[in-house]
């Protein structure tokens, strides 16, 4: 089944459209973005001249700092540079193989619904030693019962393959736990990955605790002042980087394709 032809794909784009609409009025919430995209991308040496592919751009935050990005999407959002299905980047006319620089993507992931065939066909349009960014959520004690229980996507650490067994729409079809067991506990999954990338090159990162819960997230706003998470957020920040396992809540990936 197409994607757009599935059952929730039209309160998804709804859905995307009214959270684009309050992104910018999210002041905490734009500095969380800028902080992580500083972390992403400031020691890829002349970042603003490379040739990036953001996928699953959806509000598209990461185009308000970096206007270079070539931002994509399934959802048929007017202000992306394109819309595709991002299984079937191997095949995409619009992008020469071996001519991007940077992939990247934010919380996507654990949507798709084959993230390892995603990840294969991606790397033909990687340079050779191009680098594909990903940021997804990690499971600490603190993060744990807060993804678990309080947010609404779903969490199954009992799957024997990552993949979604249905898809319902593009955000509303998920597995937060997924890339977590890739890169953490089912390592096994991400070495069928091996011909494609430099896995020993991978780098991990980890970025913040409840500072992204704290903005209320793209959906709402809590009413934190500004200034004061301006104060906490570096506190917070380091907390996650020193102490993963206790308090971060999200990772970072950089894979490097052979």
């Amino acid at each position: 089944m197409e994607i757009e032809h599935t059952e929730l794909y039209g309160h998804d784009l709804a859905t995307t459209l009214e959270n684009r609409s309050r992104l910018q009025s999210n002041r905490n919430l734009m500095l969380w973005y800028r902080e992580l995209y500083s972390q992403l991308f400031d020691n890829i040496p002349n970042f603003s001249q490379k040739k990036v592919l953001e996928i699953g751009s959806g509000t598209s935050p990461l185009k308000i700092f970096q206007p270079h990005v070539t931002t994509t999407d399934v959802l048929n959002l007017d202000y992306l540079d394109i819309v595709f299905d991002c299984h079937n980047i191997a095949d995409l006319q619009d992008i020469p193989d071996r001519s991007i620089d940077v992939i990247t993507m934010t919380n996507v992931l654990h949507h798709l619904r084959d993230p390892i065939f995603f990840l294969s066909g991606a790397s033909r349009k990687l340079k050779k030693g191009g680098q594909l960014v990903l940021v997804e959520p990690f499971f600490s004690a603190v993060s744990f019962p807060l993804l678990k229980f309080l947010h609404h996507e779903p969490v199954n650490f009992q799957i024997s393959q990552p993949v979604l067994d249905t898809i319902e729409g593009p955000l509303s079809s998920s597995n937060q736990a997924m890339p977590y067991m890739m890169f953490f506990s089912r390592r096994d999954w991400l070495t069928r990955l091996s011909d494609q990338y430099d896995l020993k090159a991978t780098k991990l990162g980890y970025f913040t605790s409840i500072a992204y819960m704290a903005t209320g997230g793209i959906s709402r706003v809590l009413p934190v002042p500004h200034w004061l998470y301006r104060l906490y957020l570096p506190i917070d920040r380091r907390l996650a980087r020193a102490f993963p396992k206790l308090f971060a809540s999200f990772f970072s990936a950089h894979l490097i394709a052979k």
